[in-house]
């Protein structure tokens, strides 16, 4: 989003509950300073930062009052995290949608050992969908998710019917990781995901890739709807998605999932 967009949802999600709204920025972007300007005009008092290096910004987020959480996918990174200043840590495994890790680390092997690492809260994310998978974050040290996809195939949602649509559908296998020479990304299998997969396997040249991925991918495909060209960013819990009610239904559901899947356990311990 543009600084334009992103101030037009913020005022939207407000309207919508009468709880906390949080901003998410990848500092990689060239206008994350902007970004953030506007997440702070608006009364954000909840940053998540992704993306890039917190330490440039976290300074000026704190003096304003802001809890800062950065999304990370390697030790290093955390602890560079808890060096800035960052009140958590988000530990985003190598089955989450859209961007990821280098090192394709999965999130059962990357918490407990954020969790070992840093002395702040820890969120778990990648291939979270439901209670069950809460319950296992827990049980890794984490004390909290984060959750994407199983929110992008939502009414609330800001997606394109046809993404929430394709995520619905999705298999266990119904997603890819591709564009490793440039930054790994995991998208649904489109007729994009494909192509970007089949030139990376004949070993594209760096400068074909770039060409192929262009501007504006993510725009096409999770807002637009446009299978042939767009990137429908989604991870692999997409296949745990069957369906796209109401935020609060999943909300619901995930804590009965996560209840009962507690009441399971210590029944088996017992």
């Amino acid at each position: 989003m543009k600084p334009d967009l992103l101030r037009q949802h913020i005022r939207s999600a407000r309207e919508a509950t009468r709880f906390p709204v949080g901003v998410n920025v990848p500092l990689a972007r060239g206008d994350a300073a902007d970004l953030l300007d506007v997440a702070l005009e608006e009364g954000i008092r909840i940053i998540f930062t992704s993306s890039g290096s917190p330490a440039q910004h976290t300074r000026r987020l704190k003096d304003a009052g802001c809890t800062v959480v950065h999304v990370i996918a390697a030790v290093k990174h955390a602890l560079k995290a808890a060096e800035s200043g960052c009140d958590a840590v988000v530990a985003e495994g190598f089955e989450a949608g859209g961007h990821n890790g280098i090192d394709e680390i999965t999130t059962l092997a990357l918490v407990p050992q954020i969790v070992d690492a840093v002395a702040l809260p820890v969120l778990a994310a990648g291939g979270i969908a439901d209670g069950r998978g809460m319950a296992a974050a827990l049980a890794l040290g984490a004390e909290a998710v984060q959750v994407g996809t199983r929110f992008a195939a939502t009414v609330e949602s800001s997606a394109h019917p046809t993404y929430k649509r394709l995520v619905a559908e999705s298999a266990d296998s119904g997603t890819v990781l591709t564009m490793r020479r440039l930054a790994p990304v995991r998208m649904l299998k489109t007729p994009f995901a494909v192509k970007a997969a089949d030139a990376e396997r004949r070993g594209a040249p760096r400068e074909e890739m770039e060409a192929l991925l262009g501007t504006k991918r993510e725009m096409l495909g999770i807002f637009e709807g446009n299978v042939d060209e767009g990137m429908f960013e989604a991870g692999q819990s997409a296949g745990l998605v069957h369906d796209t009610p109401h935020a609060a239904e999943i909300v619901r559901r995930m804590m009965d999932g996560y209840y009962s899947t507690c009441e399971r356990m210590a029944g088996t311990l017992a």
